[in-house]
């Protein structure tokens, strides 16, 4: 995975009035999770206020970052773990970020990309992409940027399921019954095939090859 560095700033003031005045300033209300809990077993978090221009390199982009987080001059290794947008606007609203170690294994979803051109495809079905993130858990520096998955076999009709992958190092965390991508038949591939069967049936009236009658003596 790719690493950045995301600097920003610690908040005491929480609610809806004091975020509604962070965002004014160009500031994103955030949250970071670790490994402490409260007092009622649940997860701590330090609320943080970082600026808009700072994320938006983390957060509209196809990549997968670990997010070095320079909070007042303290480091803390995380990935995202939670985007609230507005439902309107689709600004971006919040953020919750989820600390990371060496040693704890986390679980994300990886970017699947498709290698090589389909015989499907070339037959003229057309690749249907169904997920485009796989689960995997693994240490965070383990985890590869996308997960490549080479479909040159695959024929009209056929399709791969997470159970079918396997990726070193990497435990799939989504289902093994979920279709990845599939080759689907189309309106070319079938009037191709349909094509290909009328030339090669024989003439009305016409003896296959190998039952024609023999040649006279």
């Amino acid at each position: 995975m790719k690493e950045i560095e995301v600097k920003g700033q610690k908040r005491n003031d929480t609610g809806k009035k004091a975020a509604k005045l962070l965002r004014k300033e160009g500031l994103i209300p955030c949250n970071l999770y670790g490994e402490a809990k409260d007092e009622n077993g649940l997860p701590k978090s330090m609320p943080l206020a970082i600026p808009m221009t700072e994320l938006r390199k983390v957060v509209y982009t196809p990549h997968i970052y670990v997010i070095n987080l320079n909070i007042d001059g303290e480091h803390h290794t995380a990935i995202l773990k939670e985007l609230q947008f507005h439902p309107v606007t689709d600004t971006l609203l919040h953020i919750d970020f989820y600390e990371v170690n060496d040693q704890k294994p986390i679980t994300i979803g990886i970017p699947v990309k498709l290698n090589g051109l389909a015989q499907g495809v070339r037959d003229g079905g057309r690749m249907n992409l169904v997920v485009r993130k796989i689960d995997v858990t693994a240490p965070y520096q383990q985890i590869p940027e996308h997960l490549d998955i080479d479909v040159t076999h695959m024929t009209i009709g056929k399709s791969i399921k997470v159970g079918e992958l396997n990726f070193p190092g990497l435990e799939l965390a989504t289902s093994k019954e979920v279709v990845v991508c599939s080759v689907k038949m189309t309106r070319a591939a079938t009037s191709a095939a349909a094509a290909a069967a009328t030339e090669e049936a024989p003439e009305e009236g016409e003896a296959p090859a190998e039952e024609a009658a023999p040649a006279a003596e």
